[in-house]
């Protein structure tokens, strides 16, 4: 009786997973895009500098996504005769809600992706995100010595590791602009995403003071979903 109840739970679950992948036809998609990034460390004039990634997103259903998150930049900053250059690489595991989660529509998304209007769509991507990760710094930093003795007098010290790799928290919102529409949802997506990064570890400019460093990084990218069913 036990197995019977097993067997028909894992048929029921099997036949809603095959409904879901009915419904939208690409749960994985890639992107690519690049913006600027820019730092809260400790010297406090800040730049604005180029930076790019690179990403894969499995749909667990049309408005909730896994991810993998790859990105390369640089994070500089100035001040009190004093500078640094961080060449960064991070990555990160992530997950986003999309507002068309709560949005109520049809249950058979091949329905709706036909019939809602282009705004509709937007706002149904709009989305917030948080993720886990790793950044690896390569920091070069031209420190003058009356700011290294005021770092040092105030509790501060010189990180010795300028290559340090260390745990971040992203976190995202955004939204996608989908087009391409076909029935089984929209093939090209354009993205707007702001991450703010925290780190566990106040090193990003190879100054470890009282308070963990922070970057931001604003990007525009587009996302291609494969697997298109003809």
């Amino acid at each position: 009786m036990r197995k019977r109840l097993l067997f028909t739970a894992l048929g029921i679950s099997c036949f809603m997973i095959g409904t879901v992948s009915a419904q939208f036809s690409r749960p994985i998609s890639v992107g690519a895009g690049a913006g600027v990034a820019y730092n809260l460390t400790d010297l406090a004039n800040v730049d604005a500098n180029f930076a790019f990634y690179g990403e894969a997103d499995y749909l667990i259903n049309p408005f909730i996504s896994v991810g993998l998150h790859g990105e390369k930049g640089t994070l500089s900053g100035s001040g009190y005769n004093s500078d640094f250059e961080n060449r960064y690489f991070a990555g990160n595991i992530n997950g986003k809600v999309r507002l068309g989660q709560f949005m109520g529509h049809a249950d058979n998304y091949s329905y709706y992706t036909l019939q809602t209007n282009t705004f509709s769509r937007i706002l149904s991507n709009v989305y917030v995100g948080a993720g886990a990760g790793l950044v690896k710094n390569r920091i070069a930093r031209h420190l003058a010595p009356e700011y290294t003795d005021g770092i040092i007098n105030q509790g501060g010290e010189l990180a010795e590791d300028l290559g340090e790799i260390h745990f971040v928290i992203p976190l995202n919102v955004g939204f996608d602009i989908p087009f391409g529409r076909t029935l089984y949802g929209p093939q090209w997506a354009i993205n707007v995403n702001y991450q703010h990064t925290l780190t566990t570890n106040d090193n990003l400019d190879g100054i470890k003071n009282k308070n963990n460093d922070q970057y931001g990084f604003v990007s525009l990218g587009v996302k291609y979903a494969l697997f298109n069913r003809k």
